[in-house]
């Protein structure tokens, strides 16, 4: 089942005695964890919580533990992590977990124990048998990570929960710094809605002042300094980067990386590929395309050949130590700007 599908049970108290939480998004399986355990025990009753690493612990002890009445209270809540036996490889471990059993319980769990397994993997093998008693006897919540095209309409779920607003423009800053890691978008989210208060409006000059930036972000908003001709909010940039310790060489890597998608994007785009076509040949992530594809037309491909060529320039002559760092960057931004696509 989808993730916002099994949340909304969860929270109308519709629960099941099995669970299996599989993917790599922290957020969804961190989220559900804690609405699960809200759901299932009262805030005072830490003595019916338990978990499990079956990496450690044979799933007979979670079977066992399971069986056991809980503790002054009506239901128990076991958290059983790292299922390797779901795995197409399961790893080797010092036991052997006993699946017969397991099997047994699946089709008949008691009624005061609600097991919840975690399997923090890319995928699962749906064809083993266990696998297929998982799917028919408990609620199996696909927690992969959120696709490029989704993540809008879950910013405006969660503006919606905060009573606040979001610019336009300010839904590309925090795209840009955090993508589509949902963990630390909630948190930049909650941190914006303090600032605005209820019934705020976040504008694009907020997001920027507030959200964590980060070298890869920051590195685009550079780019985006140098098309603007800002020369000013250019150098103003790269200082902070410096805060953050970030040595001039490497942002010269993470500037050329920028350019040279934008240029790999515009010979693609003259090919006739598509976003998602762009992506795969790429390799990169649907945002970083996204941002290539807006930002391509402003440039020709003789500016963007001119512009590399200055980066490994600036690259050659700070390596062969011919001019202090800092200063090398600063003329390189004044040349980038100089050479600069025209509005």
């Amino acid at each position: 089942m989808a993730y916002m599908d099994i949340l909304k049970q969860v929270k109308n108290k519709q629960i099941s005695p099995i669970y299996l939480l599989y993917g790599t998004d922290t957020y969804f399986i961190q989220n559900l964890k804690k609405h699960i355990t809200n759901a299932v025990l009262p805030d005072d009753d830490k003595e019916n919580l338990v978990m499990y690493d079956l990496e450690e612990t044979p799933i007979q002890e979670v079977i066992m533990d399971a069986e056991t009445l809980p503790f002054f209270g009506e239901r128990k809540l076991i958290f059983a992590n790292n299922p390797t036996f779901l795995k197409a490889k399961a790893d080797k471990l010092p036991f052997e977990h006993d699946l017969t059993l397991l099997q047994h319980y699946l089709e008949s769990p008691v009624d005061y124990s609600v097991m919840v397994f975690i399997a923090p993997y890319e995928k699962i093998d749906e064809r083993k048998k266990i696998s297929k008693l998982l799917k028919k006897h408990g609620v199996v919540a696909d927690c992969s990570p959120i696709k490029e095209q989704d993540v809008p309409a879950w910013i405006n779920d969660q503006a919606d929960q905060l009573n606040i607003r979001i610019s336009p423009e300010a839904y590309e800053v925090l795209e840009g710094e955090v993508a589509t890691n949902l963990y630390l978008l909630k948190n930049e989210l909650t941190k914006l809605a303090l600032y605005v208060g209820e019934g705020g409006t976040i504008t694009k000059e907020i997001a920027e002042q507030l959200v964590s930036h980060t070298a890869n972000s920051s590195s685009l908003r550079l780019v985006d300094a140098v098309m603007e001709g800002n020369i000013h909010k250019a150098i103003a940039i790269f200082h902070d980067l410096q805060k953050m310790k970030e040595e001039p060489i490497a942002l010269i890597a993470l500037l050329a990386f920028q350019f040279r998608t934008i240029y790999r994007v515009k010979l693609l785009k003259q090919k006739g590929y598509s976003s998602f076509q762009m992506q795969k040949q790429l390799g990169v992530h649907p945002y970083v395309v996204k941002i290539a594809a807006k930002r391509e037309a402003r440039f020709s491909n003789q500016t963007l050949q001119t512009m590399m060529d200055k980066l490994t320039e600036a690259d050659t002559m700070m390596k062969q130590g011919k001019m202090e760092k800092q200063l090398a960057f600063e003329l390189l931004l004044y040349e980038l700007v100089q050479v600069r696509p025209k509005p």
